[in-house]
């Protein structure tokens, strides 16, 4: 009866364990991500910590800055905001390839060609068309050129068995170098004297801004990509495909995968998002094409795409936070005198941890419900 009883309260006391498993391994599987992006964040931040008081500035001050800067007042949550949209689609640009194993960082290129080609389409129908199609004919060229400029990467890459990483990063120093040849030459408004430029758009043909908010509709536009990316990679069959031959090519080529069409085309809308942060620029802050459409976004949107393990709804808070970052960098110069680069020292800083931190990924037994110990 003792013994029958006592195993009995045994079974008993194993089944909740039981029944809670898939909900703790559901858990601690996406967890991981979380945990190792937060430790790295942390770890960067000291190692960023070091080198401010090696320059003999505080830390915890510079730090203070930075959040009242980026996140202190409503207008400097409005400002982290309109940063934060081309960084939405800049990562994107990282986070599409990387399902597929590529790993594409050119994204920079695509934005300033996408900014040249949506000022140079609007100049002939500004005045003949209403704004909205004059917008969407932008949106459409600057999608068109980014999906071609990145698309080609995928192509050489698939194709040729050119190194799209490499490929990609050339492609951005030859788009920066033709977004200089044309705006100061064929499209350059004689009218900008110390700064090449394309002709303005009128300000009724620019892109308005939020109902109650000073952030531009790029945000919106923004956010609206990530999920509509979401639902490309965890929702259809196309994602499915790509996720297979990220996985494993060989496989998916065994399977009759088009394993070349899902390279190309997934670096082609790629680079169509990237494109559409150019025209976002061009529309929305700059008025017209210059040389400040190669303000780096690109290069941000990779550290946003790693930090948010290239989930694209992960990089909407991601994006947010690094577009704050960035907005602390004027308030850091002033108050503390140290030059606007400051910030870049720190987004380096933290790409080169997250990159250190990757190899952690599998290591940890509360993460890994592969190595949790059984019931009997």
């Amino acid at each position: 009866m003792t013994v029958e009883a006592n195993t009995s309260a045994i079974g008993m006391a194993s089944e909740p364990s039981s029944a809670f498993r898939p909900i703790l391994e559901w858990v601690a599987r996406r967890a991981e991500p979380v945990a190792i992006s937060f430790g790295a964040i942390l770890i960067g931040l000291a190692l960023f910590s070091v080198f401010i008081v090696v320059i003999g500035k505080s830390p915890i001050t510079l730090f203070q800055l930075m959040y009242t800067g980026g996140f202190g007042s409503w207008f400097s949550i409005q400002n982290s905001l309109s940063r934060a949209a081309p960084l939405l689609l800049t990562a994107l640009c990282v986070a599409l390839p990387a399902r597929l194993g590529l790993v594409i960082i050119g994204g920079e290129g695509a934005v300033v060609l996408g900014g040249v080609a949506a000022a140079a389409v609007a100049l002939p129908f500004v005045g003949t068309l209403p704004a909205l199609l004059v917008l969407l004919v932008m949106a459409a060229a600057a999608m068109i050129v980014g999906g071609i400029w990145i698309g080609l990467a995928g192509f050489l890459r698939h194709y040729r068995g050119v190194n799209e990483t490499i490929s990609s990063l050339l492609l951005a120093y030859i788009a920066i170098a033709l977004m200089n040849q044309f705006v100061e030459g064929p499209l350059r408004d004689p009218a900008s004297l110390n700064k090449p430029s394309t002709a303005p758009l009128p300000a009724d043909y620019m892109l308005g801004k939020i109902p109650g908010m000073d952030v531009h509709w790029g945000l919106a536009i923004g956010i609206v990509a990530c999920i509509v990316s979401w639902v490309l990679i965890e929702v259809t069959s196309y994602g499915f495909a790509a996720r297979i031959a990220g996985g494993n090519v060989r496989a998916a080529q065994i399977q009759g995968l088009p394993v070349g069409r899902l390279i190309v085309g997934f670096t082609a809308i790629a680079g169509s998002f990237a494109g559409l942060a150019g025209m976002i620029e061009v529309a929305a802050v700059q008025g017209s094409a210059n040389a400040s459409l190669a303000a780096g976004y690109g290069y941000t949107g990779i550290l946003v795409a790693f930090l948010a393990r290239h989930n694209p709804l992960a990089i909407i808070p991601v994006a947010i936070l690094l577009g704050g970052i960035d907005a602390s960098g004027g308030l850091i110069q002033r108050r503390m005198g140290l030059p606007d680069a400051t910030v870049l020292v720190l987004q380096g800083t933290l790409f080169v941890v997250i990159l250190l931190f990757e190899t952690f990924y599998g290591r940890f037994k509360i993460f890994n419900p592969d190595l949790w110990k059984r019931n009997p």
